[in-house]
C-alpha cells in the first residue's frame, strides 16, 4: 500500500475511534441525540465566538448544503441559536444556547478525558509529535490547494 493511502486510512481509524469514544463518553452525561458529524460542528462553534455559516463550514470541511442542515438539527435540539450579524444582516452568527453552554463544559471534560488516556497510551512526547506533524501536513496542504488536482481529473 502507498503511504499517501496508508495515512490517509489510519488517520480514518483513528478520527473514528476517538469520535465514538467522544460520542459514548457524552451519550453517558446525557447527551444521546447526537451524531458524529454533529460532534464536528459543535466542537468548532465551542472554540469560535459566534462565528458564520460559512466560518463554521470552512473550519469543518463541509458544503453549505450539509451545514445547513447540520445547523438546523442543531438549532431543533436546542445546542445552539442563529443571530443576524450586526454589520451584514445577509449572514447569521451561531451561538451556543444555554443548553449548548452546558454541553461545552461536558465535552471538554470529555475530550480531556480521552487526551488523558491517549497520552497514558503513548506518552505525552509521543502524543505531542503526532499533533505538530498532523498540524504541518495540513499548513502545507491549504498553502498549496491545487497541488493534487491533476489526480483527480
Amino acid at each position: 500500500m502507498k503511504k499517501v493511502s496508508s495515512i490517509g486510512s489510519l488517520v480514518k481509524k483513528i478520527y473514528r475511534n476517538y469520535s465514538g469514544e467522544l460520542l459514548t463518553h457524552l451519550q453517558a452525561r446525557g447527551f444521546t441525540d447526537l451524531r458524529p458529524s454533529f460532534l464536528e460542528v459543535l466542537l468548532f462553534v465551542c472554540e469560535h465566538d459566534g462565528p458564520t455559516i460559512k466560518e463554521i463550514g470552512n473550519g469543518c470541511g463541509l458544503k453549505k448544503q450539509t451545514m445547513t442542515s447540520h445547523l438546523n438539527e442543531l438549532e431543533k435540539r436546542g445546542y445552539i441559536e442563529r443571530k443576524l450579524n450586526n454589520l451584514d444582516k445577509r449572514e447569521q452568527n451561531i451561538f451556543l444556547t444555554e443548553y449548548g453552554l452546558k454541553f461545552k463544559l461536558n465535552l471538554f471534560e470529555c475530550i480531556n478525558e480521552i487526551e488523558k488516556k491517549y497520552t497514558d497510551l503513548i506518552g505525552d512526547l509521543e502524543l505531542n509529535r503526532v499533533e505538530l506533524i498532523l498540524k504541518n501536513f495540513q499548513s502545507k496542504l491549504l498553502v498549496q490547494p491545487g497541488l493534487f488536482e491533476h489526480l483527480s481529473e
